[in-house]
């Protein structure tokens, strides 16, 4: 994992491992891509300054009719969505339907920054909204430099 490590709480009950979700404040089955997320959330608020509060996990949004999970909504001051995260297993490539995935999501929240993670490679791109046009950053910047 190229992430930063931290405390992590594992439980273990009838369902299998569980994971504790700082967001959620809950433990959750502990998947591959349950993992990626835990440590990059912790990336953000730990590393990047994203305040806790105003971060979300498995969002529902609806899509053309269907029910579809945001990975990890970030939110402005204001309640507005910012930043949409999207989470593979270490195991899984990021590929054009990873992009094309959190693009479809971001038709209905409108944010700013898309990121899409596997715990080993992270990209991030910026939306230009008046210019209708899109950048990828270098790195996640930090929650105070995001616009």
């Amino acid at each position: 994992m190229n992430l930063p490590s931290f405390d992590i709480r594992l439980q273990r009950d009838d369902e299998g491992v569980k994971i504790f979700d700082r967001l959620r404040k809950k433990f959750i089955i502990l998947t591959p891509e349950e993992w990626v997320r835990q440590h990059f959330v912790n990336y953000l608020i730990n590393h990047k300054g994203f305040p806790e509060s105003l971060m979300a996990n498995e969002i529902g949004i609806t899509l053309n009719g269907t029910r579809r999970r945001c990975d990890t909504v970030v939110f402005d001051k204001h309640g507005s969505p910012m930043v949409i995260v999207e989470y593979k297993a270490s195991s899984i490539v990021i590929s054009q339907s990873t992009f094309d995935q959190i693009v479809r999501y971001n038709m209905v929240l409108h944010a700013r920054y898309l990121i899409v993670s596997n715990g080993m490679n992270h990209y991030c791109c910026r939306i230009d909204y008046d210019n209708m046009s899109y950048d990828f950053l270098k790195e996640v910047p930090d929650y105070a430099d995001l616009e």
